[in-house]
């Protein structure tokens, strides 16, 4: 059986091992250069700086070969979803003009990596969302440009644009999300649940904006009637989904106090969680809670945390350590979750399987 990238074939055997978390952190310089001159000069007189610099293909292999991909082939890794710095998406800065064009420049670098390593990654995209505009034209022009032609898999959402200010309108607002899902679901693309950045000082980006969010985002979800809207449709919740695995009891128990369906009937034909949980009493708990079916393997390599654990002489976030090592799951459900979940909430990733 072969595995079809859109650019080149990857053995696509039960065992595969699929990460459906993976950022672009590694980009030369000159691209959040560019990103800062960008908003400098919109914040200076308001227009638009839209020609991005040039980036060669010796830069890409420079910034990819001995980091996502050495980590990849250290770590038993075939395949990575691959997407632009998720703090660098940055929305809450500039407006859709000065988005559109970052945008576009990220997911074409994201593309590249893809044309250059077909073996190895597929795209996810960035959204030129911008804090206070509804998801429209823009959006979803990039949206189908980046599946349609690019060959992208996936997209990742921002459920805050205003960057921690929360100031937009929650995931169940039908006049502003609902046109959006509609695309999704006639793409048949599942979209990642991701904030960006963060200019609430309360809120560190990576430390707690991100479980912020996958935790709004997770109640929104159980409190709003999206799913029976959108039965297709197919969302990701990042970092284990925030504080939602730890608290399930809390979340059952207000459903049920609130006369909704359980949660899995509620949510999980169509949420699922990713395993960036850096720990390992963190994966045991996210495997004991959150059924099987609905956990996808990631580990954001190259992302939030980079550092080694000194207790274990490993590095946080090398995440298939902890699942081969949890007594949670049996190995049949260790391998549904390393692949062919992520096969199952990716049809546009199944369908290249020939």
């Amino acid at each position: 059986m072969a595995f079809q990238t859109g650019f080149g074939p990857l053995s696509c055997l039960e065992t595969m091992i699929i990460d459906i978390h993976g950022h672009f952190t590694t980009t030369p310089a000159q691209v959040a250069a560019f990103r800062t001159q960008q908003v400098e000069q919109f914040l200076r007189d308001g227009t638009v700086l839209s020609d991005p610099p040039p980036v060669s293909d010796d830069e890409i292999r420079a910034g990819i070969e001995p980091n996502q991909l050495a980590r990849m082939k250290e770590r038993g890794i075939d395949l990575t979803l691959f997407s632009p710095k998720a703090v660098g998406m940055d929305h809450h800065q500039g407006n859709e003009a000065t988005n559109i064009v970052w945008a576009r420049y990220c997911n074409d670098l994201v593309h590249r990596v893809c044309t250059l390593f077909p073996t190895h990654f597929a795209g996810v995209a960035q959204l030129p969302q911008a804090a206070g505009v509804p998801p429209a034209q823009a959006v979803m022009a990039e949206l189908r440009r980046c599946v349609l032609e690019l060959g992208f898999v996936g997209v990742n959402l921002n459920p805050d644009p205003t960057g921690g200010r929360w100031q937009d309108p929650p995931l169940w607002d039908k006049g502003w999300w609902y046109p959006l899902y509609e695309q999704l679901v006639e793409l048949n693309v599942p979209a990642m649940i991701h904030v960006s950045g963060s200019c609430n000082p309360h809120f560190h980006a990576v430390a707690t904006h991100y479980i912020n969010g996958d935790t709004t985002a997770f109640v929104q979800l159980l409190m709003s009637d999206v799913f029976r809207d959108f039965p297709t449709l197919k969302f990701i919740l990042p970092h284990g989904g925030g504080a939602a695995p730890y608290h399930w009891g809390r979340y059952r128990g207000l459903a049920q106090d609130m006369g909704l369906p359980t949660l899995e009937d509620r949510l999980l034909n169509n949420l699922f969680f990713d395993t960036c949980v850096y720990h390992q009493a963190g994966i045991d708990l996210l495997l004991s809670v959150v059924p099987s079916a609905n956990v996808l393997f990631a580990s954001e390599t190259f992302g939030a945390v980079n550092g080694i654990d000194p207790r274990t002489g490993h590095h946080y976030d090398h995440t298939r350590r902890y699942i081969d090592a949890s007594r949670a799951v049996s190995e049949p459900v260790r391998q549904d979750i390393y692949g062919q979940n992520a096969l199952g909430v990716y049809p546009r990733l199944r369908g290249r399987c020939a």
